[in-house]
């Protein structure tokens, strides 16, 4: 008697549970309809990603938490930190975006902007850092301002790992931009720190990852981390071989991300807030389904290549085809056949040895 009491209770606490979750999807549904720029498609850099122009595309502001907020549809997304000692950029989107970004940034404050950091050298993060850095002001004093005077101040710092600076200032490459776009202050140690409106920044690298010029940067009173391409929601991950990206630097990037760095929040919710290269805010619970699914990968295509597949074999056995309904693409800049040909490569040259007809890549080593 005691269980059939029970019954009607659990089938109506079941009922309205199933009502509630049908009714958050529809209303989740309606938000992504009406609001598609939150949830940007992969736009792309010109060599590797998209290379569409954005021109007629309007620019989004995102209050993450802290003192940080997210700047979408500029091309890459754009990391801004707002306080009384100027504006910190992470990335300057596509060129054509400047004057958009721009004026996203003065309805946030009208505070100089002080510094920017670039993630990797590619042209939807690095392309309106021109413009940007012009509108501008560094901070100087002291010596520096008595012996260069006001030109000490001019224009936006601008950081970067050091490869960045050496792509960019190499005449009649795809990677060549003009002077003032170039890094102003470039490091090469695995970590640079800067503390900025009341906040320490730290600016990581990670080498060999989808370049080798890669940062990530973590906001640490606001527990923000802007991860640039390491992390995106939109694709499987874009291995860069040209440019010394490999798939194991992208796995030990993400591991820096979920293991050094996000703390997830109360019942595996919120906590640090990450702002990916390409598409929607994201929290650690989003890092580790991203994380899991890049090194299941990397561990299928190994074991066919230690079985001797050849390369097209291998995209005939469909390893990431449980993944495809969510990072696949059949056309655009970066196709799952693309993804898998680079993680072949990658393994092949980290092995030294490849299958049958199939020759390792040279290895992609740092510049100097």
């Amino acid at each position: 008697m005691r269980n059939r009491k029970r019954f009607p209770v659990i089938f109506c606490r079941s009922i309205l549970l199933a009502t509630a979750w049908i009714l958050a999807c529809v209303v989740e549904s309606a938000f992504v309809a009406s609001a598609p720029s939150l949830l940007p498609e992969r736009s792309g850099r010109q060599n590797v990603h998209a290379g569409a122009s954005a021109d007629d595309s309007q620019v989004h502001i995102l209050p993450v938490q802290g003192r940080v907020y997210m700047l979408v549809g500029a091309g890459a997304n754009i990391t801004v930190q707002v306080g009384e000692d100027g504006i910190l950029l992470v990335d300057t989107g596509l060129a054509t975006m400047s004057d958009k970004v721009l004026a996203a940034i003065r309805s946030l404050s009208d505070k100089p902007i002080r510094y920017i950091i670039d993630t990797s050298v590619d042209q939807d993060h690095t392309g309106g850092s021109l413009a940007i850095a012009k509108a501008g002001s560094t901070i100087a004093g002291g010596n520096v301002l008595g012996d260069i005077g006001t030109s000490a101040t001019e224009g936006a710092a601008v950081i970067s790992f050091q490869t960045i600076l050496a792509r960019m200032s190499a005449a009649n490459t795809t990677d060549a931009a003009p002077e003032g776009a170039w890094p102003t202050d470039t490091y090469r140690a695995p970590q640079k720190n800067l503390f900025v409106n009341d906040e320490a920044v730290q600016i990581l690298h990670v080498p060999a990852a989808h370049t080798d010029g890669d940062s990530i940067v973590f906001f640490r009173r606001s527990d923000v981390v802007s991860a640039g391409d390491i992390f995106t929601t939109t694709g499987y991950p874009v291995i860069d071989l040209a440019r010394g990206g490999s798939i194991q630097g992208v796995i030990d990037a993400l591991n820096v991300l979920l293991y050094r760095i996000t703390v997830s929040g109360p019942k595996q919710e919120g906590g640090t807030l990450i702002i990916p290269g390409h598409g929607r805010l994201s929290d650690q619970a989003d890092l580790v389904v991203y994380q899991e699914m890049v090194i299941i990968i990397r561990d299928r295509i190994q074991a066919m290549i230690e079985k001797g597949m050849t390369l097209d074999q291998v995209k005939a056995a469909s390893p990431t085809s449980d993944y495809d309904p969510i990072y696949g693409a059949t056309t655009g800049p970066w196709t799952t056949d693309m993804f898998i040909e680079a993680v072949y490569k990658s393994l092949v040259t980290k092995n030294g040895t490849a299958p049958s007809g199939v020759a390792p890549s040279a290895p992609q080593g740092k510049l100097e």
